[in-house]
């Protein structure tokens, strides 16, 4: 019951350090060297004295190696890595080392040093790319950014590494999902912030991208638990992960606004300097094979997710003024 998370104080790894500690696991958790990340996450959760943190750079090849013969993990969940598509196309090699070799150097310390553990890989709907909705395991992968060429080399290594070496590697590709957590680099947590901002009086107005951008929104909680669910089955094997639901940038900020008591219309902006270098298609992902075999399917509903995160940002905002 020992189970090691990369990026752990991500959003992701937050809520699955969450979980795995209520299941009873012992959970260490890495975290880059001078990330300036922080523990806040975890520190909202109320679990960041629970996880053990160990400073660990996925691009260095004998140190991931090192933890792994220390640690002897039965469960490793791999989460580390650059998150965001923006980012990739100003950063192509850094995205690369990261979330492509990152994910090569564990797999290798896992068939070297820990051959029985079991691998959760998160890989991404942005693999699909412009392939058309709805998308699934057998759906063609056309990835359209630096970051899903990265993500889809790490997919490949995971499935190469379960058929060549038999490691218990599992991918999920994951839809996009969100929660209070969310860092304000991706636009749903920038158009939470937003609306929190306006809503006390420190802005008046948004700034978006491609309102027209549909994408498949769950919450991340749901999704940690497939995780969990797929290191629990019997066979090795990747999932789509999804609600199934595609809503657009301009439906999830005309609904956190309407959760405000605010008319999106009066405050958000349209500004082309925030559109993507190339943008992927409709993303929504079916997730009938994570339904049938795993039993998973998600519980918070996209209007649910949407003011759950409002919420938050508007009672943290008052829990501030308050103290």
């Amino acid at each position: 019951m020992r189970a090691l998370i990369t990026g752990v104080t991500g959003q992701d790894g937050a809520y699955l350090a969450q979980l795995l500690l209520e299941k009873g696991y012992e959970v260490y958790g890495t975290q880059r060297p001078n990330s300036g990340s922080g523990t806040g996450r975890l520190q909202a959760l109320g679990i960041e004295g629970d996880v053990r943190l160990i400073p660990l750079d996925l691009e260095n090849a004998p140190e991931v190696r090192r933890t792994v013969r220390e640690l002897r993990p039965g469960e490793v969940y791999n989460l580390a890595g650059q998150s965001s598509v923006v980012a990739s196309f100003e950063q192509p090699l850094a995205t690369a080392a990261a979330n492509a070799m990152g994910a090569l150097h564990l797999l290798e310390a896992l068939r070297l040093d820990a051959p029985v553990a079991r691998l959760f890989q998160a890989s991404s709907c942005e693999l699909f790319g412009l392939s058309a909705a709805p998308q699934n395991e057998s759906t063609p992968f056309q990835p359209r950014s630096p970051y899903a060429v990265a993500k889809l080399f790490a997919h490949g290594m995971t499935v190469s590494y379960r058929q060549s070496y038999g490691l218990f590697a599992c991918s999920g590709i994951l839809f996009s999902h969100e929660s209070p957590l969310r860092g304000k680099e991706f636009v749903t947590g920038k158009i939470v912030d937003g609306v929190g901002r306006i809503k006390r009086g420190v802005a008046d107005a948004l700034c978006l991208g491609n309102l027209e951008a549909r994408r498949d929104w769950g919450f991340a909680g749901d999704y940690v638990r497939a995780m969990w669910l797929m290191l629990q089955h019997e066979q090795p094997d990747d999932y789509v992960i999804a609600t199934g639901e595609a809503h657009s940038v301009r439906d999830f900020a005309e609904l956190a606004f309407a959760r405000a008591g605010m008319d999106w219309r009066t405050y958000v902006r349209h500004d082309p300097s925030l559109l993507r270098a190339t943008e992927a298609g409709e993303l929504v992902g079916d997730a009938t094979k994570a339904r049938t075999v795993l039993g998973w399917q998600p519980q918070v509903r996209f209007t649910e997710l949407v003011h759950m995160m409002v919420d938050e940002e508007i009672a943290n905002f008052e829990l501030r003024i308050s103290n």
